[in-house]
């Protein structure tokens, strides 16, 4: 469908709600009643959502019973994401949009390599670098200095010790 917003990863009860691992962003509005998710090939229409714990609980319509998805447990869950409904601020990015990035360190002008993930921390959200090797490189204006989509580059600073 379209990009990786979590795990089921559980079930909640035995009337088919089931648990979402995620860490996503624009949660609210991607598990919105009426929203379609892709789990294993198959896709379901959200009927409601709600947090309980670390987990997002979500029903589907058309499941009344955990057995009609048990079979979808461990599996991931995709969304396909327009991106046109969800106003972004000054310097946020769509995770889509950040994936693939050359990263280009300007203290000597080296590419360490292309970002692979996102991860969000709670603080701030941290960007996997693999090149090689793996750097972890938070999303702060101390690190980053420009994000430059058009062009596909991130330009950082990287704080001492950083790449070590």
């Amino acid at each position: 469908m379209g990009i990786k917003i979590g795990q089921l990863v559980n079930f909640h009860g035995v009337k088919g709600e089931v648990k979402i691992l995620s860490n996503s962003d624009f949660l609210e509005e991607r598990f919105a009643a009426g929203n379609e998710l892709e789990i294993g090939g198959e896709t379901f229409v959200i009927q409601s959502y709600r947090t309980h714990k670390n987990f997002h609980l979500l029903k589907f319509e058309e499941v009344s019973n955990m057995n009609d998805i048990l079979h979808l447990k461990g599996k991931d869950v995709f969304i396909e994401e327009s991106g046109e409904d969800l106003d972004l601020a000054d310097n946020e990015y769509h995770i889509k949009d950040i994936i693939g990035l050359k990263v280009i360190n300007l203290d000597d002008n080296t590419e360490l390599g292309k970002i692979s993930e996102v991860m969000f921390t709670g603080a701030n959200d941290v960007w996997v670098i693999e090149g090689e090797k793996e750097y972890l490189i938070p999303y702060i204006k101390q690190v980053v200095k420009t994000v430059d989509i058009e062009s596909g580059i991130v330009e950082i600073t990287p704080l001492e010790g950083l790449l070590d």
